[in-house]
């Protein structure tokens, strides 16, 4: 497929730090159809086993672009919105309108979007979390793993978009 004019969603992971949780989320994005954008530096080689593992064998069919800087990155999709993607948000997923060219972009596994890239989207969004950390003297958690976040708004997104049967 090739992903530069797909009229479907991206996923963009910003720095990302964990190879398995790239390697999941590359499946995931196999799953739905999604191309996936890697921009760097990365924590890991793309050589590395715990990427290869997460992603099982199916790695090598991931529709994946690798991109130097996010401003190399927003260069290229000037006609796509770009949706941060934080647990610092109160604007939830559920009241975003998709549309099929908007860019899903999730941050680095150990600090997040910095403020200077979430100012430079068009939209700001988390999930909302019943059980989040403003009930955390009370067993709340502080975040999801960025691979399962991504799952959710991804399925969300395709789901809102009517890309689950295509």
């Amino acid at each position: 497929m090739n992903s530069l004019n797909s009229s479907r969603p991206r996923v963009a992971l910003f720095e990302p730090r964990i190879p398995q949780n790239t390697g999941t989320i590359g499946r995931s994005c196999l799953a739905f159809e999604l191309p996936l954008d890697i921009i760097k530096p990365t924590g890991f080689s793309f050589e590395n086993k715990y990427l290869k593992r997460a992603g099982l064998d199916y790695w090598s069919n991931v529709d994946v672009h690798l991109y130097e800087s996010f401003e190399q990155y927003k260069n290229s999709f000037s006609n796509s919105r770009i949706i941060a993607l934080t647990k610092k948000s109160s604007n939830s997923i559920s009241n975003i309108i998709y549309k099929d060219t908007d860019i899903l972009l999730f941050g680095r596994e150990d600090t997040g979007l910095p403020d200077h890239i979430k100012n430079k989207c068009e939209i700001v969004a988390g999930i909302p979390m019943p059980g989040g950390e403003n009930h955390l003297n009370t067993g709340g958690v502080r975040s999801l793993n960025l691979s399962v976040a991504c799952g959710i708004v991804c399925y969300s997104a395709c789901l809102q978009l009517d890309l689950l049967s295509k």
